[in-house]
C-alpha cells in the first residue's frame, strides 16, 4: 500500500477500499453519509459492495441519479436531500460526473445564493469558504482525476457548462483502487484514458510556472501514453489499468497549473442543450487540432512530450494523436459525434471566455475556436 500526500491524502492500491472507507469516515467523524452516485454504478453492483464496506453506526443516505454532465438542478436535488437527512459528510463513487457532483453538492448544502455567483468566471473562488464538508472520493474510471482536483464542472440553468474552483473543494481523501475500474467497457477505458492524456499535455504546455506541476504531468504522460491500449485491448490487464490510475491522478495533480483550449472548447460543446457530448471523446478528438493551433507558441515543449510518448523527435504530435485515436476505436470527427455547425457556432464564444483559455499558451479567440472546431468536424 502507498500513502499521497500531494493536494489532499490518497490511498492507492489494489483492493484498498474496504479497509480505506471506512478507516476514513470513522477518521472524520462521519456519522451519516451521503453517497453520490450514478445509475450504471448501481447496476454493476460497485454501490452495493462499497456501501457494505461503510462500518456499522454511520446511517447512508443514497443519491444515484447523477446525470451524464452533471446540472444546477441535480446539485440543488442532492443538496435538498442531503440537509434533510443531517448529512455530514460525502462520498463520490463513479466516475468524474458523480465525483464532480458529490463536490459541489457540499458546496450547495453549506453556501447561500445561486450556483453561478461561485463558477470560476464569476469571481466565485474568492467566495467559497471553508465549511464544506468532508468529500471522499471513488474513481471507478482512470480519466479526469476529479478525485484529487479541485473543480466540479456543471451545467447551469442557462446552459453554460461551468467549473466551480476552489482549494476547499478538493476531496479530504482520495481512494484509488485500479480493481474498481476493471468492468470499464473497451471504449469507455479509451475515451477516459485520453481525458488523462490530455490533462498531461495541456497542463505541461499550460503558461502558468509550476516546475512540479510540470514532471508530474510529463509523468503521467509517460504511464499514459504507455499503457491506454493495452488497457482498452485487455480491460482485465490490472497492470494496465493500475498505470492508467496513476496517470489519470497524475493528470489532476498537475492540472492545478491550467489547461487550456481543449478544455475551453470541450466545456462549452459540453453544456451545450440538445447534446450528449462525452467530455473525454472531446477532448481526444480536439487535441490534434489544438495541438497544431498551439505550435507556434510552445517552444521546446512538443519534443519533451514526444519524449515522454517514447516518439522521434521528428514525429507530428498531432497526427500520432490522430492515429492513436483511430486505433482506440474513437470518433475521428466532431460531426461523428453529432456536433453541428449551429453547435460550434453557440461553442466558440462560450470557449473563449472559459476560465481555461487564459493558461492556453496562444491566445485564442472566439474566432479561433469556431475555426479549429470546424477543422475538426
Amino acid at each position: 500500500m502507498s500513502l499521497i500526500s500531494y493536494l489532499t491524502k490518497i490511498h492507492f492500491a489494489d483492493d484498498i477500499v474496504d479497509m480505506a472507507l471506512g478507516t476514513e469516515l470513522t477518521g472524520h467523524g462521519v456519522r451519516w453519509v451521503f453517497i453520490v452516485t450514478d445509475p450504471g454504478i448501481a447496476a454493476a453492483g460497485l454501490l452495493e459492495r462499497n456501501s457494505a464496506a461503510i462500518p456499522p453506526g454511520i446511517d447512508i443516505t443514497i443519491y444515484d441519479r447523477t446525470p451524464e454532465n452533471p446540472t444546477e438542478d441535480a446539485c440543488s436535488e442532492a443538496a435538498a436531500l442531503y440537509k434533510e437527512h443531517g448529512c455530514d459528510g460525502i462520498v463520490g463513487l463513479g466516475g468524474g460526473s458523480s465525483l464532480d457532483l458529490a463536490k459541489v453538492v457540499g458546496l450547495v448544502a453549506t453556501h447561500d445564493g445561486p450556483l453561478a455567483n461561485y463558477t470560476a468566471v464569476e469571481g466565485g473562488i474568492t467566495r467559497i469558504r471553508d465549511i464544506i464538508p468532508p468529500v471522499i472520493a471513488i474513481p471507478t474510471t482512470a480519466g479526469t482525476g476529479s478525485e484529487v482536483g479541485r473543480a466540479g464542472l456543471i451545467v447551469l440553468r442557462d446552459g453554460r457548462k461551468l467549473a466551480v474552483v476552489s482549494p476547499y473543494l478538493i476531496p479530504k481523501v482520495a481512494i484509488c483502487d485500479p480493481q474498481m475500474t476493471l468492468g470499464l467497457p473497451p471504449l469507455l477505458t479509451a475515451a477516459t484514458g485520453m481525458d488523462a492524456l490530455t490533462h498531461c499535455v495541456e497542463t505541461y504546455i499550460a503558461t502558468a510556472y509550476n516546475p512540479p506541476a510540470d514532471g508530474i504531468a510529463l509523468d503521467g504522460l509517460r504511464r499514459a501514453a504507455g499503457n491506454i491500449e493495452r488497457a482498452v485491448e485487455n480491460g482485465a490487464d490490472i497492470d494496465a489499468r493500475r498505470e492508467m490510475m496513476a496517470a489519470a491522478m497524475e493528470g489532476a495533480m498537475a492540472f492545478q497549473k491550467g489547461l487550456g483550449g481543449v478544455h475551453a472548447m470541450s466545456h462549452a460543446l459540453g453544456g451545450l442543450d440538445g447534446y450528449r457530448l462525452h467530455h473525454g471523446t472531446l477532448n481526444a478528438v480536439l487535441l490534434p487540432h489544438v495541438l497544431e493551433f498551439n505550435r507556434p507558441a510552445v517552444g521546446h515543449r512538443y519534443a519533451d512530450l514526444k519524449a515522454a510518448m517514447n516518439l522521434t523527435n521528428g514525429a507530428d504530435l498531432g497526427e500520432h494523436i490522430l492515429r492513436l485515436n483511430e486505433r482506440l476505436g474513437l470518433p475521428n470527427g466532431l460531426a461523428a459525434m453529432g456536433v453541428d455547425a449551429p453547435g460550434i457556432d453557440k461553442a466558440a464564444p462560450l470557449a473563449e471566455r472559459d476560465h481555461t483559455n487564459s493558461t492556453n499558451p496562444r491566445r485564442a479567440t472566439a474566432s479561433d475556436y469556431r475555426e479549429i472546431m470546424t477543422t475538426a468536424l
